[in-house]
């Protein structure tokens, strides 16, 4: 494999080359030797392909695609240093052209540092990946970029001690997506303390189906925990229910004991929340609007992932003592609110950061996803679709038209 930043990788001062047209003559087999990766050079040279020959295989490949490597090993029995050099990826750019994303083949070589490779198998559509995609909001931080907070695969290179080739593996966040290549693409190159080994209880599959959603509710739950919450203290309330964080939530706190009240704008979703667990509904326009600083006590304890004037209005119906679980921004970063519920009510405002946990809580809260995690509910919970399908789904993601969550079989 060429070493990162080869040729024309990432880092490389020439990646014109692979778009430019080809001069005539002399200039043309030198700007075709150079455009080519020294690694093909060196491939092309034992077999004793110099001059036009070389010329001809490398303006077929216009700089080392796949189909001259093929072309190579029909020729000659010598072993290729490259095999199976290309992978699909979601990419989005942003240039004189604008902003776009759309399925591209990528060469391995243009995969960024890190210390463990990963095959990808199943990654996710999460909220941010929708803003991302469609460029609603400045998510992604640098061009190009392939998306995906979350992804689940084998190991094929590592130089970690945590992790050996044919480990499988899986990631959330640590700003896979936005600043680093991401899930969305057959292929990945991460650091390698990113990582943590895929529980047992768990296919690639399920681990995406359950992905930063379940996982963000699973943090949600062990700091409701750790601050004392029982089902005995009374009712937990979800905001954005049917969306994947709050699908999960549910899920998991009646799987415990819990009396949950779902929040949701969408009340056809009405027996799809009861299955998973919700004992009553509430319409979101009860929470959504500018409300009081302080209001009727009707929860003790609840899991927001909405923010801005719902996590004001959620805060504000607390109960005394009660607790509220922010992990999400889905109607804005604003927080409109007063200080009321806090020095009034004792209520417990606790943020919850699941982009870049220590390894040991990442662990943690996957032990208790295996240990807790309904696997009819998952189901019920999961849909699944390609790679090209999640470029329109994305969209219906942030028009708030995806129940659950949508697994992404990168392979299909």
């Amino acid at each position: 494999m060429p070493p990162h930043g080869s040729a024309l990788g990432p880092g490389s001062a020439t990646p014109g080359l692979l778009h430019a047209p080809v001069p005539a003559g002399r200039a043309r087999r030198a700007v075709l030797r150079y455009a080519t990766p020294a690694w093909a050079v060196g491939c092309f040279e034992r077999r004793g392909w110099g001059g036009e020959a070389h010329g001809r295989l490398a303006e077929a490949c216009v700089g080392w695609r796949v189909r001259a490597l093929r072309r190579c090993s029909q020729r000659c029995s010598l072993p290729c240093q490259q095999e199976s050099m290309m992978f699909k990826a979601i990419v989005i750019d942003k240039d004189t052209a604008g902003y776009r994303a759309h399925l591209r083949e990528l060469e391995e070589a243009q995969l960024p540092e890190g210390d463990v490779t990963v095959r990808v198998a199943y990654s996710t559509l999460n909220y941010k990946d929708g803003l991302a995609i469609t460029g609603k909001s400045p998510v992604v931080r640098q061009f190009p970029m392939v998306p995906g907070i979350d992804l689940a695969g084998t190991v094929e290179a590592s130089s970690h001690p945590r992790f050996r080739p044919g480990e499988q593996v899986l990631l959330n966040g640590w700003g896979v997506g936005e600043s680093h290549w991401g899930g969305l693409a057959q292929k990945a190159r991460l650091q390698g303390d990113w990582l943590i080994h895929l529980p047992e209880a768990f296919s690639a599959r399920q681990a995406m189906a359950i992905g930063t959603a379940g996982y963000t509710a699973m943090l949600c739950l062990i700091a409701l925990e750790r601050s004392g919450l029982t089902p005995e203290h009374g009712e937990v309330l979800v905001t954005g229910a049917s969306g994947g964080v709050g699908s999960f939530a549910i899920s998991l706190l009646s799987r415990l004991g819990y009396s949950v009240i779902a929040a949701t704008g969408r009340p056809e979703e009405a027996d799809y929340l009861k299955a998973l667990g919700a004992s009553r509904i509430i319409e979101r326009a009860e929470l959504s609007q500018p409300g009081r600083p302080l209001a009727k006590e009707r929860w003790a304890a609840a899991i927001d992932s909405v923010g801005s004037h719902t996590l004001a209005n959620v805060c504000a119906g607390t109960a005394a003592d009660g607790l509220v679980a922010a992990c999400g921004l889905a109607q804005g970063m604003d927080f409109p609110a007063s200080v009321a519920p806090f020095i009034l009510r004792g209520v417990s405002l606790l943020g919850i950061n699941s982009v870049t946990r220590p390894y040991h809580e990442r662990v943690h809260a996957w032990e208790r996803l295996a240990a807790e995690v309904d696997q009819q509910h998952l189901q019920r919970i999961t849909r699944e679709v390609g790679l090209e399908e999640a470029l329109t789904v994305a969209h219906e993601l942030l028009e708030g038209k995806v129940r659950g969550r949508v697994v992404v079989d990168v392979n299909h």
